[in-house]
């Protein structure tokens, strides 16, 4: 009889189960967990570092529908990787942490790195177990893909003691489980669906707010067919964008204050009222607005606003159910009316704010002026990764999306650090689209030494860093004998060397003329290549009306 061991038996228990790509930093107890993906075929991709392992294997959950699993060492590996977990959990967003233990018959004798990680873990997590004896691998691994990816997506993690790792068993002995399906895709009752619809009829200033949830359910196809029917405008959260198409006519995105503020029904498709939408309080959004939510999980339904209607489900399935129930009524919202018009005129005068910024050709450049021809070179295609604090938020007004999953940035738990693990996960599930990763230089700083992973991975990763030399803002010069500020980076670095050092193309930019003809030499190079663009140490934003944190 056939025996196995426990490193083989997870990984053959993941692959069951759909789990194709797994990210980690190897080391005592996990080694032969890695060295048995490589063997039966799950995509292995050795990381610099924890967290940015932990980044990449939810981008994967994300982008692939079923969780990315990261591999860490026990104790200090399990903490840094609760960054990921952390996360993954408020981003909605699958993933599996596999942590190393010492072994279960040292268990409270001081063991080498020994750490109570099922404890800790279980705060960041829909669900966290140790793995208590070999034979039960298969059952553990079914219970964190399932929680993973049933009700609302998240984070689960599995301890995994050096014994159990070690442990063999007869192949006929181990616990047999069936493959998790896909989710099913639960619908809402049907007076829900037509409540809802009514509450829109009623409205003179409907708002569609298209949240990540949407594209989660991979439900663009239906959405798209409930707006165009509707034409009921729509804003996109961050990472609901695409599944409308940015440049759409009822893209209400270039006029984001007004909508909110002045819209009297908003529709929560697949979004939250979290501090992304400011909480759906005044004076963002009026005080007497109504609130139609859809959302898969029920203790997500009035938090913060009361909704009026509650259509709780799969975001596909209850939108395919609106559609259906549109072709009993003539109802939909006219183009010409007070509320559009207002929509357009604040968006007209708004891309006026900018527009001089936008043609401002002096030296150094401003965000705008960068993300201008950033814009122009990117294409459709790309999967666009965002991070730091003005690149990200003026990079998710700039840089439109016309395809669904194609945007990943800092999210709901507003984490700085992701991009490259995220751009390493876009580019093992889309070797055939481009990767652009738009980081501000304080945001790679977190996951810089990534790059040396992408160039021995080959990965065709183009970064762009636009480098102002801070965290928010930088300083045109050290002063001496100054105290250097504390939001203050190294004025000029030339992360460019950093890629060619490890084996990458750099190019540095500081005059704007200059910035097209690197971004096009960072395409025409088939590996990874990182342009690095000076900035104006205090370029921001156009002016704001409110605080970006009001309540």
């Amino acid at each position: 009889m056939a025996t196995v061991t426990g490193a083989q038996l997870m990984v053959r228990s993941l692959r069951q189960q759909g789990v194709e790509y797994m990210f980690g930093v190897v080391g005592f107890p996990v080694q032969p967990i890695a060295a048995a993906a490589l063997e039966q075929g799950i995509t292995y991709i050795g990381m610099r570092n924890e967290q940015a392992a932990s980044y990449a294997a939810q981008a994967v959950g994300y982008l692939t529908g079923r969780p990315g699993a990261c591999l860490v060492v026990s104790g200090p590996g399990v903490v840094h990787g609760l960054a990921g977990l952390a996360n993954a959990q408020q981003n909605c967003w699958p993933m599996i942490l596999i942590g190393g233990a010492s072994p279960t018959y040292q268990n409270g004798m001081g063991a080498f790195q020994e750490e109570r990680q099922v404890r800790i873990a279980e705060p960041f997590c829909k669900y966290a177990h140790a793995v208590e004896h070999t034979y039960r691998i298969p059952f553990y691994v079914e219970q964190a893909v399932r929680h993973s990816i049933y009700g609302r997506p998240g984070a689960a993690y599995l301890d995994m003691p050096d014994d159990i790792i070690q442990g063999e068993v007869d192949e006929e002995d181990a616990v047999q489980v069936a493959r998790i399906p896909d989710p099913p895709r639960s619908q809402a009752l049907p007076e829900s669906v037509e409540a809802a619809l009514d509450a829109l009829e009623t409205a003179e200033r409907p708002l569609a707010i298209i949240g990540k949830g949407m594209a989660w359910a991979r439900a663009e196809d239906e959405v798209r067919a409930f707006i165009e029917r509707t034409q009921v405008p729509f804003l996109a959260s961050p990472m609901g964008k695409g599944v409308m198409d940015d440049s759409h006519p009822l893209s209400v995105g270039a006029a984001r204050s007004h909508a909110l503020r002045e819209a009297d029904v908003v529709f929560l498709m697949g979004a939250r009222l979290n501090w992304i939408m400011h909480f759906g309080h005044k004076p963002r959004f009026s005080e007497n607005v109504r609130v139609v939510q859809l959302d898969i999980a029920h203790e997500a339904i009035g938090n913060n606003v009361p909704a009026e209607v509650a259509l709780v489900g799969d975001g596909r399935a209850i939108t395919g159910q609106l559609n259906r129930a549109l072709e009993n009524r003539q109802w939909f919202y006219p183009a010409d009316t007070p509320w559009r018009s207002a929509l357009r005129e604040k968006a007209e005068a708004n891309a006026e704010q900018i527009r001089p910024m936008l043609e401002d050709d002096s030296t150094p450049t401003n965000y705008y002026r960068a993300l201008r021809d950033i814009r122009a070179w990117a294409g459709e295609s790309a999967v666009i990764i965002g991070e730091g604090a003005n690149t990200m938020d003026i990079g998710r007004t700039q840089l439109p999306n016309a395809q669904p999953r194609l945007r990943l940035d800092a999210g709901s738990y507003g984490t700085m650090g992701i991009g490259m693990g995220f751009a390493i996960a876009a580019a093992a599930v889309h070797p055939d689209r481009p990767i652009i990763s738009v980081s501000g230089d304080s945001a790679l700083g977190f996951s810089g030494m990534e790059i040396e992973t992408a160039c021995r991975y080959g990965l065709p990763i183009k970064i762009v860093v636009l480098n102002n030399g801070g965290i928010g803002r930088g300083v045109a010069e050290f002063n001496e004998g100054e105290q250097i500020p504390p939001f203050a980076l190294t004025i000029g670095a030339r992360y460019d060397r950093m890629m060619e050092a490890f084996g990458g193309k750099g190019f540095h930019v500081e005059d704007p003329a200059d910035l097209g003809p690197a971004l096009d030499a960072a395409s025409a190079h088939d590996g990874p290549a990182l342009v690095n663009v000076i900035l104006h140490p205090e370029a921001g934003r156009k002016p704001q009306q409110f605080r970006w944190l009001t309540t």
